[in-house]
């Protein structure tokens, strides 16, 4: 890739550089359907809380599909960045166990995926050193997400880990040579920060092997799911309470939905712009049954909020019954899910320990 991309990196989200991204991941889908054994997939999560819905729809149930479809899987549990914006790690441990556990609830296959934490893989980590030599503070500060979370801190200073984290974010991606990164259009300036300094580190200390770059150049693959917003009409989010949690139970499921939002109008119609909430709770139950929205509002008609819910309760509960079923096995079996992890932060060593020889040896510090 040329220098193009490292002017392109503030605004990789405008209209051109946007439809590009559109463009290429269509043809990676077709490349994948040819080929899957070429493509290794990072993704990641920062153990904060439990998964929910919004997680699963947007991002989880995608990853599953993926894996199955025959892609190497690589699944980042990320521990390190719980503290990028917070004072204390919380029960980090719980939670970490509670995310692997969805993982594989949800049809993740331990067996084919490699499952590993930040902490583990110190070689992962120390590639950060020469990676933030690559980078300027401009760049950083420029950086979108980075922008937002200090625009939530309400003026508290920002941490170096919170302007630094799309370096971090860089090592995750590049340290086990993943080409593909499912991403939405927001976390596009994230995947090319990483490209950036792949190609920087390339021209500044040549390469380790003359015949192949030391990093491959990784590439979004951009969801087509649909977000669903929380059962306020708002985000999800875990601190708003306004979440399901895949944990959740088939009761606890029904009592959320009870106080889910809704309208005044008793005829139920799917119209995202004039009745979000109405229209929200219709797209969670098409996206758990496969109907579509407008099929199910028909069904409806005029039974009000109360049938609109009684009918997204049914659905959804449907659908979660044989994750909910896997994951009581997974909580009762805490001895497999540390084997998982401790397989997976093995193997992740291993790439992580000769992608910074590579790096080294690149870099003329290997003295042994």
């Amino acid at each position: 890739m040329s220098n193009k991309a490292e002017e392109t990196l503030s605004k990789s989200t405008d209209s051109a550089s946007l439809a590009r991204a559109v463009e290429r991941s269509a043809e990676l889908e077709k490349e994948i359907d040819k080929d899957p054994s070429r493509f290794r997939m990072l993704t990641g999560d920062r153990p904060t809380g439990h998964l929910h819905l919004g997680h699963y729809f947007g991002t989880i149930k995608n990853r599953v599909e993926q894996q199955q479809r025959g892609i190497e899987t690589w699944q980042l549990i990320a521990d390190y960045q719980v503290i990028t914006d917070r004072d204390g790690v919380g029960p980090l441990r719980e939670r970490v166990l509670s995310l692997l556990t969805d993982y594989i609830a949800a049809g993740m296959n331990p067996e084919s995926a490699t499952i590993f934490t930040h902490s583990a893989v110190p070689a992962l980590n120390q590639l950060m050193l020469p990676f933030l030599s690559l980078v300027t503070e401009s760049e950083l500060h420029r950086n979108p997400t980075v922008k937002a979370e200090l625009d939530a801190t309400d003026g508290r200073a920002m941490s170096g880990l919170l302007l630094t984290y799309p370096v971090h974010q860089a090592a995750d991606i590049l340290f086990c040579r993943a080409n593909i990164v499912p991403v939405g259009q927001d976390q596009l300036p994230h995947l090319e920060q990483a490209r950036v300094i792949a190609n920087r580190f390339d021209r500044r200390y040549g390469r380790a092997d003359k015949d192949k770059p030391v990093f491959r150049r990784p590439e979004a693959l951009l969801s087509n799911a649909s977000h669903v917003l929380g059962l306020d009409g708002e985000k999800m989010s875990k601190s708003r309470g306004n979440t399901i949690e895949l944990r959740m139970s088939a009761d606890e499921t029904a009592k959320r939905l009870k106080r889910a939002k809704t309208d005044a109008d008793r005829v139920i119609t799917y119209d995202p712009v004039k009745r979000p909430e109405v229209s929200n709770l219709l797209l969670m139950a098409s996206m758990a049954c496969g109907e579509s929205p407008e099929a199910i509002a028909e069904q409806i008609g005029d039974g009000g909020g109360g049938a609109l819910k009684a009918r997204v309760t049914e659905d959804l509960n449907t659908m979660l019954a044989p994750i909910r079923a896997r994951r009581a096995e997974l909580v009762e079996n805490e001895d497999y899910l540390l084997e998982v992890l401790r397989k997976g932060n093995e193997r992740a060593n291993e790439v992580a320990n000769e992608t910074l020889s590579d790096v080294l040896t690149a870099m003329n510090m290997k003295y042994y």
